[in-house]
Formats: structure tokens, sequence, C-alpha cells
């Protein structure tokens, strides 16, 4: 459908009354409002449909998308502090990476597949790693590169060398700004009329530009991205996070102008997360959803409402809606437990768990946003490194080869004149075959049986939208059909994943559509087996299990960190490792010809001989002995519900026997839910029960969003007693809840 006819059809929804037209707050150059209008009141079902079909995405929304795999790279003063969130107060001097190479990181991101870099050029500290002339809280005043060096500047010729995009993180939270003497970050100042750049940035080809209702703070945030978008080439997404570490100030953000700017300096940009292009996941675990819309209802700002739940833009989801926006999900997560790099005992996600979150990502019509984590030489860690060349073979040899072409047979269930079934098979996603309803069906024949284990199917989003809503594959198996995948949107796309299957036909149907079915591609691919890796675990007594699958499967294992080999101790049962320490295993299979990925699992001190002399009152079934159980699936819970006691919460441990301790350990709730997860604690010890010293009391950094295991060190102390006291929650829950509390000992 070219952009005439998308006017066309867009115009005829106006005249029908189903959409209000000329007024949508985001308009397409060159076309109709493509990814945003506003909807006529008490329109009827088949009317919301109708309407959600005509929502399509921009021209900087499409390109995006195709890029399917991308990076992260958090890097700056926290790399050199081991914090996830900065205070603001670092002394710049701490940011020294003697080794750093931009090559050596955009290298590795693309061995991993991924198209582009986004680099965290000003985290929440905000430390930014390009020279500004904004604040002193940069690179400019830090011994690398003698005050000359500019990371940003780096990484983008490095991005531009090898041919992928450049991504710039920038934080609206800023607590430099918040914590410095004058600083501008809430200080109380009026809105006024401001020329950008301020402070002194020279004015680049582009010139100045002028906004109404400019702050101190708004003067400096939009002359840090003036600063950005104009000296380092093209960029292809700016990211402006939510999250704030010290809420409560009273700055306000002028979004507008900052988009605008943003849209005059870098035009091809989508605006992520707090913006109009892309929104967030609503996780940084990898977590994605069974049905991912791209299209969903907002607010006249273009806000989600409840944009972490499961269901966003179902047909439920539509009723009611004032506004509907091309929205689509971008999925992040990080290589390691953190955003940023603390040491290398940190855990490094396999290539396995890092493939299982492409496949859900990429295959469910999102797109995966990878963190990498630079250490303090400024290198990415070798282990890293590794890992994210394997995931990249893994990725590409999947899909190497399609094995449908364009001669096979396909039948369907009728077709609208242009959306032939010929489409399905063409290689090209701007075109399609379209039936006449809202349900349809695909019958594809082949000369010759064709095995595979991947298919892959895609709208044509640019020009059609996205409409299906429900589909089954089913292949036939000597003459009896048997069903093979069943899901729900396809969008951008869906792989779906199955064990190998050899046949003649295949047939996919689809009884839910908007308004008329369509697919624009399938296509179908015979993936590498993988051998599965083993499992590792440990109970509260310290007895380390290995599971794997098959008889014939042997694993190999050490627990002194260095890497299993068929030389290293062969696993025959549960072992005992109670004072803690890193298991690593490989299975193998074919007389140790194959080999699986290395597993890895480091353990703190064991909970055996453990008990709990005091603590709050618990809700039934979740006693606090159930935070020392060593199972992640059960918890320690307070009471909940209205009236209960509220923080603190505490829970005392005695350990039986006097150990020396260097560390504590918190492992939030694993059930999905964010409900009593600490966020301030306190940790004290004891020699006898009654004297006690407070060891550590701070908070737990970016815990709601990444709700994993804690470690935090501390001084060396000898304690037989531990007390963990939690002084608050996520959103001031007046409750507590915890998987499993533990210490680090000294080893």
């Amino acid at each position: 459908m070219t952009h005439r006819l998308i006017k066309a059809f867009l115009g005829g929804l106006c005249l029908m009354g189903l959409v209000s037209c000329g007024t949508q707050p985001s308009k397409e150059e060159g076309s109709a409002s493509r990814n945003f209008i506003k909807l006529k009141d008490n329109l009827s079902d088949k009317e919301l449909l109708e309407a959600s079909v005509s929502v399509l995405p921009s021209q900087r929304q499409y390109d995006w998308q195709q890029l399917e795999f991308i990076a992260f790279a958090h890097f700056g003063v926290n790399t050199f502090t081991g914090r996830e969130w900065g205070t603001g107060k670092e002394d710049p001097k701490v940011f020294n990476p003697t080794a750093f190479d931009a090559d050596q990181w955009v290298k590795s991101i693309k061995a991993a597949g991924m198209k582009m870099v986004m680099l965290t050029a000003k985290h929440h500290d905000g430390f930014c790693l390009w020279p500004t002339a904004t604040t002193p809280h940069s690179v400019k005043h830090s011994p690398w590169r003698d005050g000359h060096g500019d990371v940003l500047k780096e990484v983008a010729n490095a991005c531009h060398r090898h041919g992928l995009k450049l991504g710039i993180y920038v934080s609206p939270a800023d607590l430099s700004e918040i914590e410095r003497e004058g600083g501008t970050y809430g200080n109380g100042s009026a809105a006024r009329k401001e020329t950008i750049p301020a402070f002194g940035t020279p004015v680049s080809s582009v010139g100045t530009f002028t906004y109404d209702g400019v702050t101190d703070y708004d003067a400096v945030l939009l002359t840090q991205l003036y600063e950005v978008c104009s000296n380092y080439g093209e960029v292809s997404e700016i990211w402006f996070d939510g999250a704030n570490p010290k809420p409560g100030t009273s700055q306000t953000y002028n979004y507008d102008a900052w988009y605008d700017l943003i849209r005059k300096l870098q035009p091809k940009a989508v605006i992520a997360i707090k913006g109009p292009d892309v929104r967030w996941c609503g996780n940084e675990a990898g977590k994605t959803r069974d049905s991912e819309f791209s299209v969903v209802p907002t607010d006249k700002h273009m806000s989600v409402k409840k944009a972490t739940a499961n269901d966003l833009g179902s047909r439920n989801k539509l009723k009611g809606a004032k506004y509907l926006h091309w929205y689509p999900a971008e999925t992040n997560t990080s290589i390691r437990h953190g955003w940023f790099y603390r040491d290398d005992n940190q855990y490094v996600k396999s290539p396995l768990e890092l493939l299982d979150v492409w496949y859900r990502s990429v295959g469910g019509n999102s797109v995966f946003l990878l963190n990498v984590t630079p250490n303090r030489e400024g290198l990415i860690p070798a282990k890293d490194s590794t890992y994210l060349a394997k995931l990249g073979s893994y990725i590409h040899d999947a899909f190497a080869n399609n094995v449908l072409d364009s001669d096979d047979e396909i039948k369907v269930n009728g077709a609208m004149k242009g959306y032939e079934a010929k489409h399905l098979l063409d290689g090209d996603t701007h075109t399609a075959w379209q039936s006449e309803g809202s349900q349809g069906s695909v019958e594809m024949m082949f000369d010759q049986p064709k095995r595979f284990n991947r298919l892959v199917l895609q709208e044509d989003i640019y020009n059609l939208g996205q409409r299906v809503e429900r589909f089954s594959v089913s292949y036939d198996d000597n003459g009896t059909w048997k069903s093979l995948y069943e899901g729900t949107t396809v969008g951008y796309k869906r792989i779906c994943v199955f064990k190998t299957i050899e046949t003649r036909k295949l047939r996919i149907e689809i009884p839910s559509s908007r308004v008329t079915t369509t697919l624009s591609e399938v296509s179908a691919y015979l993936a590498p087996e993988i051998l599965d890796a083993p499992k590792i675990s440990r109970d509260k007594d310290g007895m380390v299990k290995i599971d794997v699958r098959g008889e014939d499967t042997k694993v190999y294992y050490t627990v002194d960190g260095s890497e299993p080999t068929v030389n290293s101790s062969f696993y025959t049962g549960a072992f005992s490792l109670c004072k803690g320490g890193v298991v690593k295993a490989i299975a193998t299979i074919d007389s140790d010809q194959q080999k699986s990925e290395v597993v890895s699992q480091r353990y703190d001190l064991c909970a055996s001989g453990w008990k709990v002399v005091a603590s709050d009152k618990a809700q039934p079934n979740y006693e606090a002995s159930k935070a020392i159980d060593g199972s992640v699936r059960t918890m320690w819970h307070t009471p909940w519900g209205k009236n209960v006691k509220g923080h603190p919460h505490y829970m005392t441990v005695d350990m039986g026997q006097v150990q020396n301790l260097n560390g504590l350990t918190y492992t939030p709730r694993q059930d999905g839910s964010k409900s009593g997860i600490c966020t301030q604690y306190k940790f004290e010890v004891s020699l006898d029960g009654k004297r006690w010293v407070v060891v550590k009391r701070d908070r737990f950094d970016n815990i709601e969003n990444n709700p994993v295991k804690q470690r935090i060190f501390f001084t060396r102390t000898q304690a037989r007693y531990f007390r963990f006291t939690s002084l608050s929650s996520i959103d001031n829950i007046a409750w507590i809840s915890a998987a499993e509390i533990g210490v680090i000992v000294e080893r």
C-alpha cells in the first residue's frame, strides 16, 4: 500500500467518524498521521478494530524494529565505584579506564549479531562521558586521556567504522545537579524563554533553537542533548530512563522541548522509554509477553497506563480508549547480574540463557536490548566477549538457510486482489497475502520432505499494521495432521521453536484477526541441535546436585573456579560444598565428543545448622525460616493487608558457630511479584546475641527493576549471629518479603 493509499484509507476512517484527524500530537512527515490517532466516542467493537489496523509505524519506528537486536553499554563512574546507582558526589578522578578500546567493544557486540551500540552517555549520577560545557562532572575533569578524552566520540567513531548504529542514553535524573552547591535540578527556578545551546557550548552548523517554559535544569538537559545530537554523526536512538534514585524534588521536565530538539537534530532517531516512539517492556529481567501488541491505548501525552501489565493491547484493552498509538516494545536485560561491572565474580549469563531471551523478544514482536558491562580497564571482559560470540554463532547457524522457496505450492482460503499467496515466499516484507475475512488458513505442499525446527511468521506492519491475534501450526505426519505450535500475536516477527520434524505438508490456521487476516512472510529453518547444559543446585545443608537430560550423558565438574574438561571430576552423585565456592560443569555425549556449554554457580556459606531466634510476626506459611531454607521457591513474608505493622521488619539468625564474614546476600522473591521487596536495609552482627554492631546500612540500587540476588560486601568481621532489618520496601509497602538471606564468608 503506497503512502497515497494510506492517506486515502485514513481519510476514509475520518469520514466514517471513527477517528479524529488533523489534531494528532504526532505526525509523520509527508503522510497522514500514521502512528497516533484520537478516537471518536462510543465506537462499536468492529469500528475499534478498523481503527486499530489503521495505526501504523512511522518510518523511524519501522527502521528501528528491523534492527531486532541491539546493545546497551553501561559505563561510567559506577564502573569504578561498584554501584548500580551513583551518588552524584563522585570525584571525577575515579574514572580512568587505562586500556579503553571502543573497537574491542564494537567487535564483541557485532560478533553477537547486534546492530547498534547505545552508550550510557550520562547515567543518574550525572557524570558525562563527553566533555560537556554544562557540568564539571564529566570526563573533562578526569585523569583519563589527561582530561582530553571523549568516550562518546570514540564509541561513535568505532560504530561508524564497523557499520553499527549509534544510540545514546541520557538520564533525565541528575544527582550531581541535585547534590552540588548551586545545582540546577529542583532548584525552583522559574520557567522562561531560553536559547539553546547555553553554557558557552559552541554553536554547530545547525544553529540555535529557542524554547519557552525552560527551567534551569531544562537548559542543562537541552544543551546536553544539543551536544550529543550535533557532534557525533547519525544517532538512531535516544533513551530516556524513567528512574530517579532521589525522588521527591520539585523538578519538572519540558519533554516537548526535548523531543522537538531531537527531531530537529536527529530526525531519524527514535525516542525511547520516556519518549513517543518506543516503550519499555516493563522489566529489566528479559521477561516477555505471550501477546505483544504494538498498537496500544495511550493518553493524549502518549503515556501507557500500567505499562508493566501482561496485557496492553488486546480487544478488551481497546474498549473505552481515547487514543491509539503505535508504540512497540523494547525488551532489555543485562549480560551480568547488574547493569555496571562489579568484579570478576559477578554472574555472567550463559549464551543459552541469552539465546532464550533472544527467541522470546526478537521472536515475539519486540527488539532485544542486551546490556554489556565494560570493566575498569575499559574493555568488555574476555568471558563476556566469548559468550557474545557464541550467542552470535547460535543465531547465525539457526537461520543460515531458509528451507522454503518460492516454488513451493501454497493453498489459501481466498485472497484479495494484489495480496495473493505467492507473496508469502517472495522475501519482501512490504508485500503480503491477505484474505477477505478475519479468519484464514495457509497450506504448503513440498515436492520432497523438508526438515525444520524453526518457523518464522511476519506481518507487513508498515502497510497493514498488526492484525493476527491467534494462530496455530500443524504438519502432516504420514497422512495424519499433528499439532506443532500455537501462538497469539505475530506483528513484525514471531519465531516458533519446536523439535525437528520432517514433512511434505505444513498448515497455518488463523482463527482470529483484526478486520482481515494477513501474513507477509513465512520461512522455515533447521537449527543445529544444542546439547542441554547441566543444571546445578544446592540445598540448605550444602549438598550440590547436578542434573542433566539423557541416560547416556556424562557430567564433569570443578569447584575451584577452573574450566571443567573431560579430565575433571566425574559427577556420580551429590557432594558437599557448605563453605561455598564456584561450581562449574559440562555435559558430554558420544564418548565425550559433543560437549555442552559450561555452566557456573557461585555459592556462599550454606545455612546448615542455622536457626531463626527472633523475627517479626509472619504471614502463615511464610515464616522467617523460609529465608534460610536454601530454596528461592519459598519466602519469608510478614503479614499483608490493611492496618498491618509497617517497617522496620527484622529477623535474627544464630549460625551455630563463629564465622569470618565479609558480606551479606539478599535474594528478593522470585515469583514475579514485587510486593514487599526490600529497598533499604540495615545489617548487624554479634558474637553473643546481645551486643550488636551495624556493619552495613544502605539501599539495594535498582532492585525493583532488576530483582536478582544482591551480594553486598563489608569490612571483615567475626560473628555468630546476624540480624537483617528491612527499613523500606518497593512503593513503601508496609510488609517485607525475602526468598533468601545469607552471608558471605572469607575463604
